[in-house]
């Protein structure tokens, strides 16, 4: 029997008493057959350990189903903070990658500042001692000319004095 024969044979036992005559001066009272309330009540007994079992099938069935639900739930839930640790963890690479990059770049343009002022204070520093050497070449040539122009020069007045003594 199944519960819909369960709740027939309750009806009918509910339909049995509330149709009972009344018992005089018992107004909570009725009579009933016997034999008929007896058997309804042996067909409800019957009926009940199916209905029951059924009843608790169906509850296992009910709570297999939950707790799958809930570990296929919670697997979710964990991939779920699997995946965003993993992105979060990406991210602080990047970070830091990010960061390192800067501080490299930062000291690459320090160096190569530091570098052209090194070379710039070179080739000024051998330009000035170009320009000394210069100077100084220039100034032993201009004495040297000067040297030459006064022998010259001597030397004509020599050679015009012994012309002119001749």
């Amino acid at each position: 029997m199944d519960n819909k024969d369960v709740i027939a044979l309750l009806d009918s036992l509910y339909a049995m008493v509330t149709e009972a005559w009344n018992v005089p001066l018992g107004n909570d009272k009725c009579i009933i057959e016997r034999a008929k309330a007896i058997e309804l009540i042996n067909d409800i007994k019957e009926s009940l350990p199916s209905s029951i079992a059924e009843s608790k099938r169906l509850v296992a069935a009910r709570d297999e189903f939950i707790g799958n639900a809930k570990r296929e739930a919670e697997a979710v839930r964990k991939a779920a903070e699997e995946q965003a640790k993993a992105m979060v963890e990406q991210q602080e690479v990047m970070r830091v990658a990010r960061a390192r990059s800067s501080e490299m770049i930062s000291s690459a343009e320090a160096k190569s500042r530091e570098l052209r002022k090194l070379a710039s204070d070179y080739v000024a520093d051998i330009m000035r001692q170009c320009e000394d050497s210069i100077t100084s070449a220039l100034n032993t040539i201009q004495l040297a000319n000067r040297s030459l122009q006064s022998a010259t020069a001597a030397t004509k007045r020599e050679d015009s004095a012994k012309r002119e003594d001749k």
